[in-house]
């Protein structure tokens, strides 16, 4: 995490530049946390909507919690890697174009510095002083040519992140259930949305948003979802009249 108050003395300026900057798994986590306690929360509803016993909720939520952890896991991990290996096609491309169209890279160059409001001899010295240095030009073209950043994620990162918090977050509504507790049905809906909020708000760290809107937002986000399972659980009991249940 970036600290907004970070030293400007010179040496430590100096170290951490150096250090370059941090790569934040904080999506992954938010991202498989919510999910997690969603997934495994509306396999629940729809088991209590549909009146089937405990034992079919921790067999049917165990297995979702593996399955669709690993599954939500390798699917942040390609993606991440295709993001990586996108980054690579486009720098070689463009490391082509520098070497074999200097000019013409100058001239985009110059365009984009021009859009930026730069002109006459300060535009020229500024074109100038980034293309007589390769690495720093492609930089340049990468970031406001594609959008592109530096920063690059680790696919392995990404998936371990998303699948700790999914397993995390998402045996909590299994919890009730596991030690057979009375009323387990309300203490697994009211511990999953103690959850969602709890994600809520600590992600409210690394945004503008206040923690208990921030809170409340995921909090909503998260018993919606669960809503919907209870009804389609309940709906098919209804429907199917208990037959074979």
């Amino acid at each position: 995490m970036i600290n907004p108050d970070h030293s400007h003395d010179p040496a430590d300026i100096a170290a951490r530049l150096r250090s370059g900057p941090g790569v934040n798994y904080l999506r992954d986590w938010i991202y498989g946390g919510i999910d997690g306690a969603v997934t495994t929360f509306a396999v629940v509803a729809g088991v209590v909507g549909a009146e089937l016993s405990a034992a079919v909720v921790l067999i049917l939520g165990f297995a979702n919690l593996i399955a669709d952890g690993f599954s939500m896991a390798a699917s942040n991990y390609s993606g991440t890697k295709a993001d990586l290996d996108d980054y690579e096609r486009l720098k070689q491309i463009e490391r082509r174009h520098i070497r074999t169209h200097p000019e013409g890279e100058r001239e985009e160059l110059r365009q984009i510095y021009s859009a930026k409001g730069f002109e006459g001899e300060e535009l020229d010295a500024l074109v100038a002083l980034i293309s007589e240095h390769e690495d720093v030009l492609l930089d340049t073209m990468l970031s406001e040519e594609y959008g592109l950043t530096a920063i690059r994620r680790s696919p392995q990162m990404a998936a371990l992140a998303t699948f700790a918090a999914f397993l995390v977050c998402g045996s909590v509504p299994l919890v009730p259930f596991v030690f057979g507790w009375n009323a387990s049905a309300p203490l697994a809906t009211a511990m999953t949305g103690a959850v969602f909020f709890a994600i809520g708000t600590a992600k409210s760290r690394w945004s503008t948003q206040r923690w208990y809107i921030s809170g409340l937002e995921t909090f909503v986000i998260g018993m919606v979802a669960a809503a919907l399972a209870f009804a389609v659980g309940a709906g098919l009991r209804a429907l199917v009249g208990g037959v074979g249940l």
